[in-house]
């Protein structure tokens, strides 16, 4: 398994809204950054993600679940964007803020971290387990 950070504006896409989709999920749409569309690429159905509010919060609120593997972005009739779908898995007990990140020495080397511009990103295993631990949350 692999995992992953997402990042939407609250304002734009929010948890909630996510977790209204139910099992079916939503596609991850609208991502127009090379690296990030690869990210996406690279996706197999089961991988995990955080759920991230970005803008006002900065934070982290759920974790999802790639639901559907990378296929043609239907927001747009550009075929070089791709997007996944994904599925709202359950919230953070504690959110877990960019602030708490960049304060935790073992987080250190992460790309939220050190690329907060970056809308998906990967998350090592180790990442994943800490912000889990952080956020007061069964990884």
């Amino acid at each position: 398994m692999t995992y992953w950070l997402f990042k939407s504006e609250a304002d734009t896409w929010s948890w909630d809204q996510q977790v209204a989709k139910g099992a079916a999920g939503e596609e991850w749409d609208g991502v127009r950054n090379y690296q990030a569309r690869n990210n996406m690429r690279l996706m197999q159905l089961g991988d995990l993600g955080f759920f991230y509010h970005s803008r006002a919060d900065k934070e982290v609120v759920g974790i999802v679940e790639v639901c559907a593997t990378s296929h043609p972005d239907s927001s747009t009739d550009d075929a070089r964007w791709d997007c996944v779908d994904i599925k709202a898995v359950r919230p953070f007990t504690r959110p877990v803020s960019l602030a708490m990140c960049k304060e935790d020495a073992r987080l250190t080397d992460m790309v939220l971290v050190n690329n907060t511009r970056l809308s998906v990103q990967p998350v090592s295993e180790t990442e994943w387990n800490i912000l889990c631990e952080l956020g007061q949350t069964e990884p």
